[in-house]
C-alpha cells in the first residue's frame, strides 16, 4: 500500500491511498474458492464447480465486496501510518479501480489541532461566594403565597395587580388569524405574556366593556407575522384581584409541611433554596472557568467539525420548533449565533481534552455512580432508572463525558488564581447571561 498526503490549507489534508491489484486478487481468488465448495451450480456437483466458473457468475461481484472491505481497512491503516487524526467524516472521492493497477483513492479531512495550554497559575477567575439571608427567605415566601393566590370578582376598573377574564379574536391585514382566539382567558396584567402591549390596554377596563387593541408583533416574532401590525377585538366578562393567603400553619401544611408551622416551613424553604444556590454557584463558577481558559487560548477548529455540528444542533432546533407546533421552514435560525455557540463548545472540549490526556486524569467512578442515582432519584423507580443507564453503554458514557468534565474544571481551579467575589442569592438566581453558555 502506498500513500502520500498533501497539507491543502489549514488543518484540511488530502490523502492519497493507492492498493496493488496482487492484495486484491488473493483475497477475492480466496473467497470464490471458498464459495465454489459450497455453492450450487446447475450441471455441476456441490463442491465440483470449476474455479472458473465461479469467476464467471460471481466474480464481480466478489471483488466489489472485496475493495469495500480494504478501502475501509486501508484507510484505517494509512491514519495509523501517517499519524494522523480525522476530526469529523473524511470524504472519500470515487474510486479508481482496474484490473491491472488495482485501487486507488483519495481521502479528503481535517485534522485536530496542536493545543498549547496556558500556563494556568497566570489566569485569574472570580468564585462568586453568596448565602440565603433572611430576606431571601422572606421574598421566597412572599412569592409562594402568590403562587397560591385565589381570585375574587370585583366591580370596579381592573389595575395592573389584576387580571381580566375576556374573549378577543386576533385580525392581520382584515382577515382573522388562525390561533389567535380565545374564550374567557383570565389575562393577568402583570405577567406580560401576550403581545406587547395587550395587557398594558387592558388596565382600566370594567366587566362588560370592549375594546379594539392595534398593536405589532415583535419584529423577533418568529415567520411571517415578525413585525406585522395585527388588531384585537377584546370583550371583557370580568375584573378579578388576588387574594394572599395568610402566612400560617394551614399555609404550610397546603404545602406539604404537617408538622412544625411556620418555622418548619421557613426551614424547610431556606433548605431548597441553599441547595439551589450551590447548584448555581457551581454552573456559574464553572462557566467563568471555561470563558477564561477560552479567553488565553487561541486554537484553530477543523472546519469540518463546525460543519457537522451545525447541522446537527440546527436539526435539534428546527424539531424543538416542530414540537412547539411551528413549521420550521418557516421560521429563520440566526446562523450567526448558533455558528458562535458551536465554535466556543467545539474549542472547549478540545482544551479540555487536551488537559485531560495531558494530565492522565482518570474518569471518578465512584462519581459517575453518585451522578447516575442523583438522576435516578428524581424518577418513580429509582432502581429501575439507575439500571437503565447502566445497561446502555452509549448512555453511561454521556455522564462520564459529563463527570471527566467537571473533573478537567476542578483540575484548572486547582491550578489558576482563584479570587473570591462577594454575591447575593437574587443575583445568582436571576444572572443575565450576557455570552452564549458553552457549559
Amino acid at each position: 500500500m502506498q500513500v502520500t498526503v498533501e497539507t491543502t490549507q489549514g488543518l484540511e489534508r488530502r490523502m492519497r491511498v493507492e492498493i496493488p491489484e496482487d492484495r486484491i486478487r488473493i483475497e477475492v481468488d480466496k473467497r470464490l474458492g471458498n464459495l465454489a465448495r459450497n455453492v450450487r451450480i446447475p450441471g455441476f456437483r456441490p463442491g465440483k464447480v470449476p474455479i472458473k466458473v465461479v469467476a464467471r457468475r460471481y466474480g464481480r461481484q466478489m471483488r466489489a465486496e472485496v475493495i469495500g472491505e480494504i478501502v475501509q481497512e486501508s484507510f484505517t491503516d494509512a491514519l495509523g501510518q501517517e499519524q494522523l487524526r480525522p476530526a469529523a467524516t473524511a470524504r472519500i472521492e470515487p474510486l479508481e479501480s482496474d484490473a491491472d493497477t488495482g485501487v486507488r483513492y483519495t481521502a479528503t479531512f481535517d485534522v485536530f489541532p496542536d493545543v498549547s495550554l496556558p500556563s494556568f497559575d497566570s489566569i485569574e477567575i472570580l468564585r462568586p461566594v453568596a448565602a440565603v439571608a433572611d430576606d431571601d427567605v422572606d421574598r421566597m415566601l412572599e412569592t409562594l403565597r402568590i403562587q397560591h393566590r385565589t381570585w375574587k370578582t370585583v366591580e370596579r376598573a381592573a389595575t395592573p395587580d389584576d387580571r381580566v377574564v375576556v374573549d378577543f379574536e386576533g385580525f392581520v391585514d382584515g382577515e382573522p388569524l388562525a390561533g389567535s382566539s380565545a374564550t374567557e382567558l383570565p389575562v393577568h396584567l402583570d405577567e406580560r405574556r401576550m403581545v406587547e402591549g395587550f395587557e398594558d390596554a387592558l388596565a382600566g377596563t370594567r366587566a362588560g366593556e370592549d375594546r379594539t387593541l392595534d398593536l405589532a408583533f415583535p419584529q423577533s416574532y418568529p415567520g411571517r407575522l415578525a413585525g406585522k401590525p395585527v388588531t384585537f377585538s377584546v370583550k371583557v366578562h370580568r375584573v378579578e384581584e388576588p387574594e394572599l393567603p395568610d402566612l400560617d400553619a394551614a399555609f404550610a401544611e397546603r404545602l406539604g409541611v404537617g408538622e412544625g408551622g411556620v418555622d418548619a416551613l421557613r426551614n424547610e424553604v431556606r433548605a431548597n433554596m441553599e441547595r439551589e444556590l450551590a447548584e448555581a454557584l457551581g454552573g456559574v463558577l464553572k462557566q467563568r472557568v471555561l470563558e477564561a481558559l477560552l479567553a488565553s487560548t487561541r486554537i484553530e477548529l477543523p472546519e469540518s467539525m463546525v460543519r457537522e455540528e451545525m447541522e446537527r444542533v440546527t436539526a435539534s432546533r428546527r424539531e424543538e420548533l416542530k414540537r412547539s407546533g411551528l413549521d420550521p421552514e418557516r421560521v429563520e435560525l440566526e446562523r450567526a449565533a448558533l455558528e458562535e455557540l458551536v465554535r466556543r463548545r467545539i474549542a472547549v472540549n478540545l482544551l479540555l481534552a487536551e488537559i485531560i490526556e495531558e494530565e492522565a486524569i482518570e474518569i471518578d467512578s465512584t462519581r459517575v455512580h453518585a451522578h447516575v442515582e442523583a438522576i435516578a432519584s428524581t424518577f418513580q423507580d429509582p432502581a429501575k432508572a439507575a439500571n437503565w443507564y447502566y445497561a446502555d453503554r452509549k448512555r453511561l458514557s454521556e455522564i462520564e463525558s459529563h463527570v471527566l468534565e467537571e473533573q478537567a474544571v476542578e483540575w484548572i481551579l486547582a491550578h489558576a488564581r482563584v479570587v473570591d467575589e462577594r454575591s447575593s442569592f437574587d443575583r445568582i438566581m436571576n444572572r443575565g447571561q450576557t455570552n452564549p453558555a458553552i457549559t
